[in-house]
């Protein structure tokens, strides 16, 4: 049996899907979104969304076996360390799932390019427009160069105590040039402008919900968050996500109720209490519906794992 670090309510952050270290928070689309993350050993699901921008997810420490696919597809699997990167331009959202080696904890990095940014470079670099314009999907390979930059980004996040934001504009830019003159997808078959809400606001949609899971889900809220009609939010959160905003948030809390069942020594009542349902046989019912197990079921055969 794998001994558990005791959890409470008040630490929902630090378990969805691990603790987030350091951020750069992106106020428009002339930005970059970045985020400096603990993630845990181990990992059963998680949605990457598809934004219109690209991501970068660059390895910072330890090593992992990280599986990915489009939702419902077949898992592609690549073993991974520290330098190795990730590029995601995917229309669609796709899905992980990992199991990181003991030696070292396994840090990420994620940068979102915005936008704006992203079209002045490719109209000054590659004298095209952004609609004519893709980058390729890239999983688990290394680029010296774009480590390079990507490491004066995380000195600056970790090592300044006040982070310039012009420091962090101007590695961003050389890192979308390098980005538009190395990974350019020759004839590409689909656009680079892809649907859904940009990163910086799904991920501030992302935070209320987490902060909230034993709250009642609040479509209007989120929707207001996103100063988008709830229709309109519905809408383009699905083609981000791959769910509603109201099956999103059901995941979240049946993801954190797994968390707690593997992780601390709580009642299966109070985590669902934790999780929102006060009821313990309607939250059984939706964890089995979610998972194919009763909670106690999940927690036995994760002890014995």
């Amino acid at each position: 049996m794998t001994s558990r670090t005791r959890t409470s309510a008040e630490a929902l952050e630090e378990h969805i899907p691990g603790e987030l270290l350091r951020e750069h928070r992106a106020q428009s689309s002339e930005d970059v979104f970045v985020q400096i993350l603990s993630r845990s050993a181990k990992q059963d699901s998680l949605i990457i969304p598809a934004v219109p921008e690209p991501l970068i997810v660059w390895i910072l420490s330890g090593e992992a076996v990280v599986e990915e696919r489009p939702l419902g597809g077949a898992w592609l699997a690549n073993s991974v360390k520290a330098g190795d990167f990730f590029l995601t331009t995917a229309s669609e959202p796709t899905e992980l799932r990992w199991q990181a080696g003991n030696m070292q904890p396994f840090k990420v990095m994620h940068i979102y390019i915005g936008l704006l940014l992203l079209k002045r470079i490719v109209r000054e670099v590659g004298n095209k427009a952004l609609s004519d314009f893709a980058l390729r999907e890239v999983s688990g390979e290394r680029d010296e160069l774009l480590s390079a930059l990507l490491r004066f980004i995380q000195r600056e996040l970790e090592t300044q105590r006040s982070v310039s934001s012009s420091a962090i504009q101007g590695l961003a830019q050389a890192l979308a040039v390098h980005l538009v003159r190395t990974y350019e997808k020759v004839a590409p078959s689909q656009k680079t402008l892809r649907g859904g809400l940009p990163a910086y606001k799904l991920h501030r949609v992302f935070d209320m919900m987490k902060a909230d899971l034993s709250d009642a889900f609040n479509l209007g809220r989120l929707a207001d968050l996103a100063d988008l009609s709830e229709f309109h939010f519905s809408r383009v959160f699905k083609q981000a996500t791959g769910m509603s905003p109201s099956r999103y948030f059901i995941r979240l809390r049946i993801e954190q109720a797994k968390r707690l069942l593997r992780e601390s020594d709580h009642s299966i009542i109070d985590i669902g209490m934790v999780v929102g349902y006060s009821s313990p046989s309607h939250f059984s019912q939706v964890f089995r519906k979610e998972t194919g197990l009763a909670p106690g079921e999940y927690r036995v055969m994760n002890e014995k794992a």
